[in-house]
């Protein structure tokens, strides 16, 4: 029995309009009524023909009104409803009829009532033709309606119709699509004919399902290769991840002189994409205004994909905002190349800007946009986001998108809601688990990260490269150090996983922060590769958290011959020596700094208050409220004062008086941003603040004692983890 649907129901009884035989063919086909149908612009101007119909009386011919159906069910600019209400008229519609409504609902955003009509059509003793089953093959391949395409094919045995090209063509597509490629082999393998048609039909489902070796071997036996056979080869390999392969091939088809069209160029411009082939992508993009396709809006999109993901953001938006009629992909490709090269502000302006234009983002542009607000700690925009999916997309939200959520919401400094996520996925991913269980370790929630790697074992999921990252952070933020070597130990004998350079800087800044420097130094002087410049940082950091100047000088050589042009280096060194109160050395640095030409990166902080993102550089001025910034820092400094608080000036250049060096502390980027907090919002809310740098000792004991004197809770984002300040503690415990 095929799918168990009701036949669709005929709006009324018309048997009176029809008589028992049309007028002569060649009479009806030139009338001129019906020969206006091939000019008609719409539906409305349809409407006028089909009354010009009913008042010639041509409505009585069955002939008469499958032209209008044809018209209304297939042309861009019909409508397929119209189509139906005129076919519920027909007493006894011929196979042609029949076949073109279920040729409409095939090519519709329904194509599951081709199958319903089909049905219909036996029901009702309609014989269906070879016409029939091409396109209600590929509907029921649309909606991967296998069990139906099997039945579908025994009916076309029955028929003894499985030798037409077209209908044998049809259903080796609809088994490849399917992803039944057995079954399509056994189809393609019984025929005694085979066409170009029926192999690149074959050799597309190889190709689409990533079996790229049957796919190539098919490719070479095809008698004659068409532009569909290279195309699907291309993008076989393209949607494979393999992107040389796929640009490989269409230099070989270049060189069998086989013409390219905007299918290959899309695939090729992927590719492109992805290899960064800036070169390969002008040279397409010349193909294109030669061939006079600067205006398909396939080609432009993909262009501007292109030039964005190679790093060209302003020729990507020069062409992006050339297109007249910008659909949901352009935006999307937009966003997505602005995000990819970490310009979140251009990213989340241009959002903006899609959603006062009325084009609806779906989730693509979420996946694109979620993580800017990662980034920038956009909370209440991902809040937006969060409820607009739940909205929306609640029956079919993916896993990608609540795994972006997860992460979002952690980097947002709102651990609850991201576990709240998390807790609530039907089916959750290996990269799920991941985005967990780093959140838990940026916050500082060591026991509850491992808590949850044990869970995932214990659910049947085999950790990764990235999981280890994770478990390694969070006993580095935790200050786990035996548990941390324990874990890099299980990660490579049990796992079987070999360290990459995220691990040794894990375990070497784990080690450097508790002051096992010798540990440190085996470990680096051990690693299958050679230390880059995040792990001499991270170790030269430890050396200024410990005071250790003589291994600090070793490291800094290091750095600087890695990253000359870097200032962080530089910067660390000289806070070592100025702990050390060898000032000479410090000006000796800074004096290097200055003949470089390099200065050292401003700390910034932001907060989002109302949805707006506001940053503050040290000593800023800028913001609108500046005179209301700067007499609440007064007041948090004189409250500061009466709780005890003395800041710690030892990193501050010697040749600045003592009172000055406290000024230069007291506007420190993260303290601004607080101020601004507290006189931004109510009693009791709780402040979140993002910094670019680590945060500086003094802004972490004062606000430790903001958070008790004010009762707010701060959350605060530095270069590396979080700190939750409640009641005159942090979570960190002081170890950052």
């Amino acid at each position: 029995m095929l799918l168990s649907s009701r036949s669709p129901m005929r709006s009324l009884s018309c048997n009176h309009l029809l008589p028992s035989s049309d007028p002569p063919y060649k009479i009806l086909r030139n009338h001129p009524s019906l020969s206006l149908i091939s000019t008609c612009k719409g539906i409305e101007n349809l409407k006028q023909i089909h009354s010009q119909i009913i008042k010639t009386g041509l409505h009585n011919t069955q002939f008469a009104l499958s032209k209008l159906i044809e018209f209304c069910a297939i042309s861009p600019s019909g409508d397929l409803s119209y189509a139906i209400s005129i076919f519920s008229c027909i007493d006894e519609p011929n196979p042609f009829v029949w076949n073109t409504i279920i040729r409409g609902h095939c090519m519709s955003s329904t194509p599951i009532h081709a199958i319903a009509f089909y049905v219909s059509m036996l029901l009702a003793g309609a014989e269906p033709n070879s016409f029939t089953f091409p396109f209600l093959l590929k509907a029921c391949a649309k909606v991967q309606a296998t069990h139906e395409g099997k039945q579908v094919h025994a009916h076309i045995l029955k028929l003894g119709l499985e030798t037409d090209a077209f209908v044998h063509t049809s259903l080796i597509n609809m088994y490849a699509q399917s992803g039944k490629l057995t079954d399509a082999q056994l189809v393609f393998d019984k025929s005694s004919s085979r066409n170009v048609v029926s192999f690149t039909a074959l050799l597309t489902g190889y190709a689409s399902a990533g079996y790229l070796d049957d796919a190539r071997q098919l490719f070479y036996e095809i008698p004659v290769r068409d532009v569909v056979s290279w195309n699907a080869m291309i993008a076989g390999y393209a949607q494979s991840g393999r992107y040389k392969e796929a640009l490989d091939f269409f230099q070989d088809m270049l060189r069998a002189n086989a013409q390219p069209n905007e299918s290959t160029m899309v695939s090729v411009l992927s590719a492109c994409a992805q290899l960064g082939s800036l070169e390969l992508g002008n040279r397409v993009r010349s193909w294109i205004k030669d061939h006079g396709l600067g205006s398909n809006l396939r080609l432009v999109n993909a262009l501007v994909d292109m030039y964005s993901k190679c790093g060209e953001l302003e020729t990507a938006r020069a062409l992006f905002d050339r297109i007249s009629q910008k659909d949901q992909i352009s935006w999307n490709v937009m966003i997505g190349g602005y995000t990819h090269m970490s310009h979140y502000k251009e990213a989340l302006d241009l959002f903006r800007q899609m959603l006062q234009s009325n084009e609806e983002p779906n989730e693509v542009t979420f996946l694109s946009i979620l993580p800017t607000c990662a980034y920038l700690g956009t909370l209440d925009l991902g809040k937006w986001i969060h409820a607009y999916t739940d909205k929306n997309f609640s029956n079919s939200l993916n896993t990608s998108l609540s795994t972006s959520l997860i992460d979002m919401y952690a980097k947002c400094g709102s651990i609850e809601a991201a576990r709240q996520v998390f807790d609530s996925m039907k089916s959750k991913s290996l990269a799920s688990w991941n985005a967990m269980i780093s959140g838990l370790a940026m916050h500082g929630y060591a026991d509850m990260a491992l808590q949850l790697f044990s869970r995932m074992a214990e659910e049947g999921f085999k950790p990764d490269d990235i999981t280890f990252v994770g478990v390694l952070s969070a006993c580095s933020h935790g200050g786990l150090v035996e548990l941390g070597k324990n874990y890099f130990d299980t990660m490579i004998r049990d796992y079987n996983i070999s360290p990459k350079l995220q691990h040794y800087g894990c375990m070497i800044d784990h080690l450097g922060r508790a002051g096992l420097f010798d540990e440190a130094k085996a470990l680096m002087k051990n690693m299958e590769m050679k230390p880059d410049g995040a792990i001499w940082g991270s170790l030269l950091g430890a050396c200024r958290v410990h005071g250790n100047v003589e291994l600090g000088e070793v490291v800094a050589k290091q750095l600087f011959k890695l990253e000359p042009e870097n200032p962080g280096g530089y910067v660390l060194l000289s806070n070592i020596y100025a702990r050390a109160g060898r000032w000479e050395e410090v000006a000796r640095i800074r004096t290097r700094l200055n003949d470089k030409g390099m200065k050292k990166v401003p700390g910034c902080s932001s907060i989002e208050v109302d949805s707006v993102v506001h940053e503050f550089l040290v000593g800023d001025k800028s913001h609108s409220q500046c005179k209301e910034i700067y007499k609440m820092l007064d007041e948090i400094d004189e409250l500061l004062e009466l709780a005890g608080h003395v800041p710690d000036t030892s990193e501050i250049l010697y040749d600045i008086d003592e009172e000055w060096k406290e000024g230069i502390l007291s506007y420190h980027s993260e303290k601004l941003a607080i101020a601004y907090g507290l006189i931004s919002t109510k009693p009791g809310t709780t402040i979140r603040i993002v910094k670019n740098l680590r945060i500086c000792g003094n802004c972490h004991s004062a606000t430790k004692l903001i958070s008790k004197i004010f009762n707010r809770e701060i959350i605060a984002r530095d270069r590396s983890r979080f700190h939750h300040f409640r009641n005159g503690s942090c979570s960190c415990k002081d170890y950052w």
